[in-house]
């Protein structure tokens, strides 16, 4: 076929209507266009009804609806990795454990005592001193709790007011929480040197408090000077409590005549306490709680500057304020006699021990041989108290055999007697 022949054949092929070739492609576009038209329509409807909800100020709207996503996000996370009810429970902690009175630089800062009622001889006090209305627990751990069992002793008023013991280490003190404290042994012979509640029946201190105090939110310490008759809780200040037992019961105390803050001394016996409260009582609780090694370093510097204070006041008298036993005796006496079998190691003060310093030693031996005081001191239920009630410092619970220090033996004391 001749190429002039092809091409009349191709040119006579029919050619496709207008309508055919683009009517297609217009269809599209037309459909396309209806649905912009049809999502303008909705964006102009949506713009509508944002505004009639939008503030008039739309950035404040923006900013609340960003702040609100943010924590919504957050508090989902939160409840997703379980740290809602930890960051709760730590917070319930914070009022009611030594362990947690941190300041933000690590720092232990002890909070005050809340019951400060005060046994009275006035005729108008709600708290008169009368033989066998109140009762005394305590903790043979507790240095605080300590030296109001001293004044116990010492004073001659264990027949006029009872005292019970908890248990040494720190249990859970209600099923509904996690809560670590005192508790009191189910009976006589669970534990050695403690006993049951004699009076209310309380499972622990905790309890006490709750009885005292339906809405109390505190710490659940010892002491804790309880009024059998108003079954209410006098005073958990033992500071306080020592000063009641000194004097407003010298009318049925066996040995009234010891005045452990007589008004000669009473100027000194507060400076003296001042600077040993805060440098060795705390100071050694500041040294072992610190959770970062400035504070800690701090403690530890102002408890051995206080205990060479002291070493050498001690080389010239018998006792803190003279040649008279006083309350600022006792006071120390309660930290020393725990310092080398557990502040020495449990709260990391060893720089120097105990034994290391020649007076203080033997004046420890030598408060400790005053009738009446080597009742107080337990020294199993000391240990097994720190060592295995703080598992952030001591996690296994372990107990250090030693040192094991006679504080019956001989002491020198005596070459300071008038």
């Amino acid at each position: 076929m001749s190429a002039t022949a092809h091409l009349g054949r191709v040119s006579a092929l029919p050619k496709p209507k207008p309508k055919e070739r683009y009517g297609a492609s217009t269809a599209r576009v037309g459909a396309t266009q209806a649905k912009l038209s049809q999502a303008s329509k909705m964006r102009s409807g949506a713009t509508k009804a944002l505004s009639t909800y939008m503030p008039k100020n739309k950035k404040i709207f923006l900013l609340a609806a960003l702040f609100f996503f943010f924590f919504f996000f957050f508090f989902l996370a939160l409840i997703s990795c379980g740290l809602s009810q930890e960051i709760l429970q730590h917070t319930a902690q914070m009022a009611r454990s030594a362990l947690d009175e941190m300041s933000a630089s690590g720092a232990f800062l002890r909070t005050p005592s809340t019951f400060r009622n005060f046994i009275s001889r006035d005729s108008n006090s709600p708290f008169p001193p009368e033989s066998g209305r109140y009762h005394l627990y305590v903790s043979y751990a507790c240095p605080w709790a300590s030296r109001c069992l001293a004044y116990l002793k010492i004073k001659g008023l264990d027949k006029a007011i009872n005292f019970t013991s908890v248990k040494p280490i720190w249990e859970r003190t209600k099923d509904t929480d996690e809560h670590m404290g005192w508790v009191f042994p189910a009976s006589e012979t669970e534990e050695p040197g403690a006993g049951p509640d004699p009076l209310n029946g309380a499972k622990s201190i905790r309890e006490l408090y709750e009885l005292a105090s339906t809405n109390y939110a505190g710490k659940y310490t010892v002491p804790v000077l309880w009024d059998k008759k108003l079954k209410t809780i006098v005073s958990n200040e033992s500071g306080e409590i020592i000063r009641m037992l000194n004097t407003e019961f010298n009318a049925i105390a066996e040995n009234a005549a010891l005045d452990l803050y007589p008004p000669h001394l009473q100027a000194q016996i507060n400076e003296v306490n001042e600077w040993i409260y805060d440098g060795i009582n705390n100071g050694v609780y500041k040294c072992g709680f610190a959770k970062t090694q400035g504070p800690y370093e701090e403690a530890a510097e102002k408890l051995y500057e206080a205990l060479d204070k002291c070493e050498e006041i001690l080389s010239k008298q018998r006792y803190l304020c003279g040649n008279t036993v006083s309350e600022a005796d006792i006071r120390l006496f309660v930290t020393l006699i725990r310092f080398d079998e557990v502040y020495a190691v449990h709260f990391k003060c060893n720089k120097k021990l105990l034994r290391e310093f020649p007076n203080l030693f033997n004046y420890t031996k030598d408060i400790f041989q005053i009738p009446g005081m080597s009742s107080t001191v337990n020294m199993e239920h000391i240990k097994r108290h720190y060592y295995g009630s703080h598992p952030s410092i001591n996690p296994f619970g372990i107990i250090p055999l030693g040192p094991d220090i006679d504080f019956s033996a001989p002491h020198d004391r005596e070459r300071f007697s008038n």
